[in-house]
């Protein structure tokens, strides 16, 4: 892929028309049983009072649950359907032979689209999940010819994301240890060289064949790489979170809310005091079934050159003890972590772990686990 050319930047900074309009689908009306998850009205986080109480919220979540909502964010129902009518686009809009000259070639799909079938969920079946990745940097690389009027959208958008929702997080989470409240958000630049990224998502459906084979899992529960994983609530259902009785539950669709949770690299730099939240992708309920599952994301990482190594100066770990996950010696940078993480992702060989339903393998001297 190459650099995009002056005359596509320029036309996408002075310009912002709407794209076509993507049209939901309805939620589902089957009962299912939904996780308890809190909600954060991050328009507290205007005043140092609301900052505090916030903070204590935020913190509780992630350790209870490692999920919660987020409202009051600043992005408009308005501008939330166009962004996801960018999102259907980058996948109807666009012919398959397009897809072939935007799709990352490496190990790592981790810019530009990812096509169906690259992981392996069970049984000889692999997934039907396309997804486009931007990084936060939209003009490194060029864009299929749909997406370029609405590139300008798109940075707002990630812009958006990083200034005005993962940072306020960030702070949060950082007063939770009692450390100052940029500790984290330093370790996450905007400009850095990283992988922070948008991704479009659509999981399309399988037969009933594969959904026997696989139990009906379409991504297998996992957490993710980065450090906070900032998810556009969409109605059709389809995620799950391991709670912690054990038991897999749903997660219910909020209009124009934000699903949050921690990633590896945020329980790494914080000693286990915010650990990683294990979730999965089923098959969605009986009356969604056979309609595709759109997503968007905001997937943030450190900049590539943070050590994963604890904040061990935090009054909350010195007093309630850290786990290290690597030694100081061999710690891996968030680089190093992300493209292994990556590369092993549905092809490594996984071996047997000692929880029931559980595989495992590892990657820079880490457990990765992989739950059924």
């Amino acid at each position: 892929m190459g650099t995009l050319p002056t005359s596509n930047i320029l036309s996408a900074s002075n310009t912002n028309p709407a794209p076509p309009l993507y049209i939901p689908p309805s939620s589902t009306t089957v009962d299912l049983e939904y996780a308890d998850l809190a909600t954060i009205d991050l328009s507290k986080a205007s005043t140092h009072e609301g900052q505090i109480k916030l903070a204590a919220a935020v913190c509780q979540a992630m350790k209870a649950q490692g999920f919660f909502y987020v409202i009051n964010h600043g992005h408009t129902p308005e501008q939330t359907r166009d962004i996801f009518s960018i999102a259907n686009l980058t996948f109807d809009g666009v012919d398959p032979e397009e897809k072939l000259s935007y799709t990352d070639k490496s190990d790592e799909v981790y810019d530009g689209y990812k096509p169906k079938k690259t992981w392996l969920i069970s049984d000889g079946v692999h997934d039907q999940i396309e997804h486009y990745n931007i990084n936060r940097n939209l003009y490194k690389r060029a864009h299929p010819q749909a997406l370029r009027p609405y590139l300008h959208t798109i940075e707002d958008f990630a812009k958006h994301n990083h200034f005005n929702i993962l940072h306020p997080i960030l702070k949060l989470l950082a007063l939770g240890m009692e450390l100052p409240e940029d500790t984290l958000v330093k370790q996450h630049n905007f400009s850095l060289p990283g992988h922070t990224s948008v991704r479009f998502m659509k999981y399309y459906p399988r037969s009933v064949e594969e959904e026997s084979k696989t139990k009906s899992v379409w991504l297998k529960g996992h957490t993710d790489i980065g450090s906070i994983t900032i998810l556009w609530s969409q109605p059709v259902s389809g995620l799950q979170i391991l709670s912690p009785d054990g038991k897999w539950r749903w997660v219910r669709h909020v209009e124009n809310a934000l699903i949050v949770n921690a990633g590896d690299a945020l329980e790494f730099l914080c000693g286990g005091f915010y650990p990683s939240t294990r979730h999965r992708v089923v098959q969605p309920p009986a009356d969604q079934r056979n309609i595709p599952r759109l997503g968007v994301f905001y997937f943030s990482m450190p900049d590539d050159d943070v050590k994963l190594f604890p904040h061990g100066d935090s009054p909350v770990l010195q007093k309630e003890g850290m786990t290290l996950f690597s030694n100081a010696e061999n710690v891996p940078d968030m680089e190093t972590w992300r493209k292994a993480r990556t590369a092993s992702y549905g092809r490594a060989a996984l071996r047997p772990g000692k929880e029931n339903g559980v595989e495992e393998e590892i990657i820079n001297g880490v457990v990765v686990k992989h739950y059924n």
